[in-house]
């Protein structure tokens, strides 16, 4: 036993990371308090001071325990799991401790490794009372603590800790629903509780490779690796000199110790020369972080060389977060647009077979994080321009040029009646429209079009969907937000083909649009679609990217999680 203890307590330490005593830090601390001192004053005591560990002692103490005094788990739900049981304690049977206590305890343990915060589990506490209980009489408090923390810690690695649509009000995926109380009585009948509690947590691919990669940027941190900051520095090309070279060539061998990725294996040297091995490295390290690997040192590189193994921490623990937001099936076959990264993949029975770069709403317009499910494609599409993008965006145009509608192929209508006459723009005032834009504005199909030449339809309340664009050389820049909120492809046919999965469906395609026609290709099976934001995401050769925090919705989580 004290082996165990010894090795959960070294495991503590090696994971612990210090947080300030924020307000809520110290309320949390004290309902924790007010639980244990109501535990002990309210329940019946044997003649040496223990309190008798029974179904009447439990039954008691949950029946006089304030809301309040309950801590991370709801009163209710800690109730109902011992009606469940009759109120016949889990952890302690016949005043002995059960076997299962040291496998709640180990459970409770593995936190930190989850990217979450034991002290949200009162670890430190459970190890206390356990060692006490080894010692002498076992106190009540460490039945119920023990059930609470094991409950808290099963729904927050199941569901998340935090409730998404709080913490990142643009996130529209729901959480999956979790019964801890439930789980946990049919994980204790099962007689494998260990099992059950491995569970959990996701077991997809990209998760774990996170949950190694925490791992290792916290083994960084314990070692206590310098970490000094690249300094502004002017664009450095390749086989140019520069001082700050052997900085950067420091700072890559440190991305091999955490990553191993081959192309980081490089020779220490104090050279000044950007050398082609140093330069293959940075190309490497540009992909890995979402830039153009071009070799060229500039600011958005040497912000992504900046990054210390402190931020790359909170970054994977927030998205490991994301991650358990997202229910544990997405399907067979599914596509995943991360609106952080600019990529959609398109996945098949768990392998990656099409990735590409997508283009995202700006800032302003920034693209929400929803799901559904795609119905059907419409080639030679029209576009129907939303009234917001007509007034602030393309009335501009035609008011400093009076033929820039009609160069774009752009019908102007009195309303949204297209089968009504089209008016002619060359009749109208445009400079004495004000800010209530009166008229309705579609573009005709063709190569200026701004859809291009398919678009993909999926119901959803923010009137998005995927489309081909004419702008492809957008596609070569590091940050990728130029839309209204719809998402542009890089390879439209080439997903038309894995969207509609029939043989020759892009040759079939192909001569469809070449008719110039109109046309929409309903889907044979609805196809589910997931629009995340991820900063954090791994491929198919688990290899792991990260991407800068376009949106800040990073930011937002964090000021909620407090990590």
């Amino acid at each position: 036993m004290g082996s165990l203890l010894e090795e959960l307590e070294d495991s503590r330490r090696f994971f612990y990371i210090r947080i300030r005593n924020t307000l809520i830090a110290k309320i949390q601390a004290f309902q924790a308090a007010f639980f244990t001192i109501g535990i002990f004053c309210l329940l019946p005591s044997t003649a040496d001071g223990s309190i008798l560990v029974n179904a009447q002692a439990l039954y008691s103490q949950l029946d006089k325990i304030s809301p309040a005094a309950s801590g991370k788990i709801g009163l209710a739900i800690l109730k109902r799991f011992y009606a469940m049981r009759d109120y016949q304690p889990v952890w302690v049977q016949d005043d002995k401790i059960s076997p299962e206590l040291d496998i709640a305890i180990a459970f409770i343990a593995t936190a930190e490794q989850e990217g979450l915060d034991s002290k949200d589990y009162e670890l430190e506490q459970l190890l206390r009372l356990r060692k006490q209980s080894s010692e002498g009489p076992t106190p009540l408090d460490l039945e119920l603590h023990t059930t609470q923390a094991v409950l808290t810690l099963a729904r927050d690695l199941c569901r998340g800790r935090l409730i998404a649509s709080e913490v990142d009000p643009d996130w529209h995926i729901q959480q999956q629903t979790f019964d801890p109380a439930d789980y946990l009585q049919k994980a204790i009948n099962s007689g494998n509780l260990k099992s059950f509690l491995e569970d959990l947590s996701p077991k997809t691919k990209d998760y774990q490779l996170m949950r190694q990669a925490l791992a290792h940027y916290r083994e960084q941190v314990v070692r206590g690796i310098h970490w000094t900051a690249i300094p502004e520095i002017p664009l450095i090309r390749p086989n140019m000199n520069h001082p700050v070279i052997p900085q950067i060539r420091t700072r890559i061998v440190q991305a091999f110790a955490i990553h191993g990725n081959p192309e980081y294996d490089i020779a220490p040297s104090k050279s000044e020369k950007y050398d082609d091995e140093l330069v293959n490295a940075i190309k490497a390290f540009q992909y890995q972080h979402g830039l153009n690997a071009d070799g060229v040192i500039g600011k958005n590189t040497r912000a992504a060389l900046n990054k210390t193994p402190e931020q790359k921490i909170r970054q994977l623990r927030i998205n490991m977060e994301r991650l358990r937001w997202l229910p544990r099936e997405l399907g067979d076959r599914y596509l995943l647009v991360n609106i952080a990264g600019f990529r959609l993949t398109a996945i098949e029975y768990g392998k990656h077979i099409l990735d590409m770069r997508v283009i995202v709403g700006r800032d302003y317009r920034s693209t929400p994080s929803f799901n559904s499910l795609i119905s059907h494609l419409i080639l030679n599409p029209y576009w129907n321009i939303p009234n917001s993008i007509a007034h602030k965006d393309l009335l501009p145009k035609q008011q400093n040029n009076s033929n820039y509608f009609t160069s774009q192929g752009i019908s102007v209508y009195s309303n949204h009646d297209n089968r009504s006459q089209a008016l002619n723009p060359e009749s109208i005032n445009w400079h004495a429209v004000g800010k209530n834009f009166p008229y309705v504005l579609r573009q005709n199909p063709g190569e200026k079009n701004a859809l291009g030449t398919i678009k993909f339809m999926f119901p959803n309340p923010f009137s998005i969907y995927l489309h081909d664009t004419p702008s492809k050389q957008l596609f070569l820049k590091d940050v990728r937000m130029f839309s209204s909120g719809c998402i542009r492809l890089e390879k439209p046919l080439q997903l038309a083909g894995f969207v509609l999965n029939e043989p020759n469906a892009v040759t079939d395609l192909v001569a469809k649009i070449e008719s110039g026609k109109t046309i929409t290709v309903n889907l044979p099976r609805r196809l589910p679609i997931y629009l995340t934001y991820l900063t954090t995401w791994v491929d198919e050769l688990n290899n792991i990217y990260f991407s800068s925090d376009t949106y800040g919705r990073d930011k937002r989580v964090l000021e909620h999680a407090r990590w």
